[in-house]
């Protein structure tokens, strides 16, 4: 059974920085006993997979949070990596409603060939949550330009992550990711530069404040971000909160028991609520 871990195959966070590839776009992977779960595969996936060494044929499942480019663009490309092409039906897509079944102004991005290519797809919304394999995922509050737009709360028998993908500041979202024990911030903008559907800086550090993780790391950087020492900015949000943050690099791994509150197993009631 293979350790643990959080492969950022991307860290950036607005059309300048994805569409110049100043950062990689691909996503986040977590590999969790036997499992291989792919978080918001962005433009250039398949590559940043093959570049950090992340077989996609082993995913598990798809997670996808928004129907921004950014975080959706690669989804049918990753089905048809996992599947090899559709010869081998396999894996799970769990997504929100806008990804799934688009809205009133966009189409799906998820197409009618891909969907025939998975196993099982399940939408959720805010509030539900799904097992796989062991694994609990809970959606989590998101108030983003989608506005079907989720997060992610996943806990697993050694450890709790919680991804907030694109949001403004809310207090639902720090009620919803309480006690994790570590968690991932997309924060776009600097210091105080407030945007209602991005974190920036001292959005993200109200929300670690009011959580207390036990580790912080923030991706999805836009231009602004970069322009500004992102290091700077992860070191404010420590100072200001005594709790350890971390700037997300393209390829960077994270070993996530190393910061679990409880090595001993954590109880799922899976499917018992």
């Amino acid at each position: 059974m293979q350790q643990p871990k959080i492969i950022f195959l991307g860290t950036a966070g607005d059309a300048t920085t994805v569409g110049k590839q100043i950062k990689a776009s691909g996503g986040i992977i977590l590999q969790i006993d036997d499992s291989q779960f792919h978080l918001d595969p962005g433009p250039g996936a398949l590559i940043r997979a093959t570049e950090y060494g992340v077989n996609l044929r082993n995913n598990t499942a798809i997670l996808c949070s928004n129907n921004d480019i950014c975080h959706c663009n690669d989804i049918n490309a990753v089905i048809h990596a996992m599947s090899l092409g559709g010869l081998d039906i396999h894996g799970v897509f769990v997504g929100n409603k806008s990804v799934i079944n688009g809205t009133e102004t966009t189409l799906p991005y998820l197409s009618s060939q891909h969907r025939n290519f998975v196993e099982r797809i399940i939408t959720l919304e805010q509030g539900q949550r799904v097992g796989i394999n062991n694994v609990e995922i809970k959606a989590t509050t998101a108030k983003s330009k989608d506005e079907h737009a989720i997060g992610f709360r996943i806990l697993t028998s050694n450890f709790s992550l919680g991804y907030s993908s694109d949001t403004g500041y809310t207090k639902e979202l720090i009620e919803e990711l309480k006690d994790v024990d570590l968690l991932i911030l997309n924060v776009p903008k600097p210091n105080d530069m407030v945007d209602n559907f991005n974190l920036c800086t001292h959005d993200a550090t109200r929300i670690v404040q009011e959580i207390k993780p036990k580790l912080v790391i923030i991706t999805h950087f836009g231009i602004k971000m970069l322009e500004s020492d992102v290091i700077g900015q992860a070191r404010f949000i420590q100072k200001e909160t005594k709790v350890q943050t971390v700037v997300a690099k393209d390829g960077m791994v994270i070993n996530p028991i190393s910061y679990s509150v409880n090595l001993r197993q954590k109880t799922l009631n899976l499917f018992q609520r």
